[in-house]
Parts: structure tokens; C-alpha cells; sequence
């Protein structure tokens, strides 16, 4: 387990055949938008890539061009001789692609976490970057390697929502050249923002609706939370995807110094998702304590419990820390 630089993670796979690409469970646009460019490099390369996740291609992503080359693990294991995880901090995130390999004589892991736990055998991190998209873009053009169309809207689409339209903490003035060299490669960036951002489903208002009637507010209205029972999500008809971003509603407000979403799943969990709005409150601290990790302004974890006794618990550690500053 160590760092490797990408032209050293090219090498080590030149002369393997076939090449698994992995990220992981819940998957977002720089988990998607990754897995595909990196599946179409090798591809260019002239490798068999087989693209997975565990969640297979969610619908409101299946405008990336070539979104179909992502699908849900095989029901029989097989084997690879190499697996490139992506976006994932700890190899569990990857759910059951694990179960679906078999064998591989090679891990390689790229990605943005602070909290990654350097789990494969070589490992390029860099957290100082605010998606893995953009490693990945920055290695294409450094080493030289065609960026398609294709490869560059998914990069970008990846960049864009990792750092909120550009406006979180990490977008660099590198960031906006990088974004601008992939546009200069064939990105439509009207449209690809027209997909991400308006064209939403109508059980995604519903949905919006209970959180913003069910939030709460404490430690003197600095903490916003809302959660998300099963019985709800499945009165609603709520898929996995409808959840991400809502978040957002209950930190742009004013005053509003952490948010907390707390879902409870099927299979008796609590799906945290924690972000900070003040520098000076590290969601990923907070997180890591409960099994779980990311970014200081943005992490999440998934805890055993009742949806009750998981929101005490990390409302009390949020409470504490904030009060500690």
C-alpha cells in the first residue's frame, strides 16, 4: 500500500487485459463521471473494461455520454487482473462489487478524500483537489493522453457538482482551467448544467417539501437537520438518487453553521450526511468518530441504531464541537 504517481499507476497496467472500474455505493456525478472517462482511457489503451457499481447507473445520471458502460456487479464472481477503484475513501463503499471479484493481483485506488485509508496497492490521493474528476483530468493532459468528448463532458460534469457549481472550498484557479480545457474539448456546459440541475423529478419536490417542513434547528439555530424515515421515503416513492443536494437547502441558511440529514434504510442503518458551512467546524471529524469520513466542509457515515437514538447522538458531538470553538 503506496502512493503512486499516475504515469507509475499507466505503467503497472500496461499488459493487463482485462481492467475492472469501481466506485462507490450511492454514487454521485464525480464517482459516475470518473468511472466512465477512466473506463473510456482504457479502453483507448486497448484493455477489456468492465465497468461497475453497486448501484448500477442511476436514471437522473444517464445523460453522461456512454452511461451504459456502467452496470450493477455480476451475480457470479470473476476475476481481473487489475481493479481501479475511484472516489472511494475506505474499499467497503465499494459494497458488493467486493463480493463480485473474485481475484485481482493489483488494487489501484485515485481519489480526493482526506480521510482515504490508502487500502489498494497503489494509491494516487490528493485531497487538496475538490473531485477526483479533476486528478483524472489534470493526469490526462499531463501525460498527454486524447480526451474525447465524451471523456471530458463526464470529467466536467464530475468537477462541476463535486465542488457546487464552483462555489465550494477547494475550486482553485486551477480547477477553472481545467474545466475550461475539457469545455475546449467538446463539453456543451449549458447542457450538461440543464441535466444535473433542471430536470428533476416531481417526488424530488415532494420530498424537498418533508424536509423543509420536518427540519430542525439547534445549538442556538446553528445546526439545521432533518431526517428521512423509511416509511416516508418509500410513501413518496423515493429512489436513492432523489436525496443528494437537499442538504443544501438547510445550509445556505443564514446562520446556519453545520446541516445533518440522517436517512433510515432498509436494512435497519442510519445513512448520515453531514456539511459545514464555517471552516471552523470539521464534519469529517465528526463523521470519522462514527465509522465513517470525507471532506472537512462535507462527509457522511453509516451508522447502526434507530433513526432516533443516531440523531441524538451526533447532534450531541455536533453541539460539543461547536461549542468547543
Amino acid at each position: 500500500m503506496r502512493s503512486a504517481a499516475f504515469s507509475e499507476i499507466r505503467e503497472a497496467l500496461r499488459g493487463r487485459r482485462r481492467i475492472l472500474v469501481a466506485s462507490h455505493l450511492r454514487p454521485d456525478a464525480d464517482a459516475l463521471g470518473s468511472t466512465i472517462a477512466t473506463a473510456l482511457w482504457l479502453r483507448q489503451e486497448g484493455h477489456e473494461v468492465t465497468a461497475w457499481n453497486h448501484d448500477g447507473m442511476p436514471g437522473k445520471f444517464s445523460f453522461l455520454p456512454s452511461s451504459e458502460i456502467v452496470t450493477v456487479p455480476s451475480t457470479l464472481p470473476d476475476s481481473f487482473d487489475a481493479v481501479v477503484a475511484l472516489d472511494t475513501s475506505v474499499k467497503n463503499r465499494l459494497g458488493s462489487v467486493l463480493d463480485a471479484v473474485s481475484h485481482s493481483p493489483l488494487w489501484i485506488c485515485i481519489d480526493h478524500h482526506k480521510s482515504n485509508t490508502g487500502y489498494a496497492d497503489l494509491n494516487l490521493i490528493d485531497w487538496t483537489r475538490p473531485a477526483t474528476g479533476q486528478i483524472l483530468a489534470e493526469a490526462f493532459l499531463q501525460d498527454g493522453i486524447t480526451i474525447t468528448p465524451e471523456m471530458a463532458t463526464n470529467l466536467f460534469a464530475a468537477i462541476e457538482t463535486d465542488t457546487g457549481s464552483f462555489r465550494y472550498e477547494g475550486t482553485s484557479a486551477r480547477t477553472f482551467e481545467v474545466a475550461a480545457e475539457l469545455t475546449a474539448r467538446g463539453v456543451n456546459v449549458a447542457a450538461v448544467s440543464r441535466s444535473l440541475y433542471e430536470h428533476q423529478p416531481r417526488r424530488r419536490l415532494d420530498l424537498l417539501r418533508h424536509t423543509l417542513v420536518t427540519a430542525r434547528f439547534t445549538c442556538d439555530d446553528s445546526v439545521a437537520s432533518f431526517s428521512l424515515p423509511l416509511a416516508v421515503s418509500k410513501s413518496l416513492g423515493v429512489l436513492p438518487e432523489d436525496t443528494e443536494g437537499l442538504i443544501d437547502h438547510l445550509r445556505c441558511i443564514e446562520g446556519v453553521k453545520a446541516a445533518a440529514f440522517f436517512e433510515e434504510l432498509a436494512d435497519g442503518g442510519i445513512r448520515l450526511s453531514l456539511r459545514s458551512k464555517d471552516s471552523s467546524f470539521d464534519s469529517c471529524k465528526i463523521c470519522t468518530a462514527f465509522g465513517g469520513g470525507g471532506h472537512p466542509m462535507a462527509s457522511g457515515a453509516r451508522i447502526k441504531g434507530t433513526l432516533a437514538d443516531v440523531e441524538e447522538s451526533v447532534l450531541n458531538a455536533i453541539s460539543e464541537s461547536i461549542e468547543k470553538d
